[in-house]
């Protein structure tokens, strides 16, 4: 068998597992699939998936083991995604602490270079579909292929205005909004 379909067999004994197979990142799902096949391995000892999958289904003691060996594995991983969120969390809060005046107004100087950008494209575009309308097409074509860069850069605006104003709204003693997911529970339960 291949290693996705491996790891979604031993998925049905680590149910946790199956959302790092989800998405269609597939290089991430690989590697998924050959993390939970290793552990699956040592705690069988054997020398293949196949051979670890089989054995883990013939005994439950092993599958408890594999649950066990998983959960460390995912708690490893939750910890690494901690440290990861407390660094940037701090190199946000040195931006914001920041006395330099370019590094604490990033984000209104990205957001004016990008209105100043989008300003200038729209000019020069329109300026020369009206100087040469046969050119129009190719014109548009040619805008079409920077939609992906537009698309990154304005998400970086719309995050960075996004948290911004979030953080001048605690910073003036509102209560922080809470997450979308318990926005809904609230609405479900009734207490949002």
């Amino acid at each position: 068998m291949d290693p996705i379909s491996i790891a979604l067999g031993l998925a049905q004994f680590v149910p946790s597992a199956i959302r790092f197979f989800s998405g269609d990142d597939t290089s991430k799902a690989a590697a998924a699939a050959d993390k939970l096949i290793g552990v699956a391995k040592t705690v069988t000892g054997m020398d293949s998936g196949d051979e670890a999958l089989a054995a883990i289904k013939a005994d439950p003691a092993l599958a408890l083991q594999l649950q066990q060996s998983w959960m460390a594995h995912e708690v490893a991983m939750l910890q690494e995604d901690t440290r990861q969120l407390a660094e940037i969390n701090a190199t946000i809060r040195a931006e914001a602490a920041s006395s330099d005046k370019y590094v604490s107004r990033w984000r209104p100087t990205f957001g004016y270079a990008m209105a100043a950008t989008w300003t200038a494209q729209m000019g020069a575009v329109s300026w020369a579909i009206i100087a040469e309308p046969t050119q129009a097409p190719a014109i548009i074509n040619a805008m079409v292929n920077t939609a992906p860069i537009w698309a990154i850069a304005l998400a970086v605006l719309g995050v960075s205005v996004a948290s911004r104003t979030k953080d001048k709204a605690i910073a003036a003693g509102a209560t922080p909004p809470a997450s979308l997911l318990a926005g809904l529970v609230g609405k479900v339960t009734g207490r949002g």
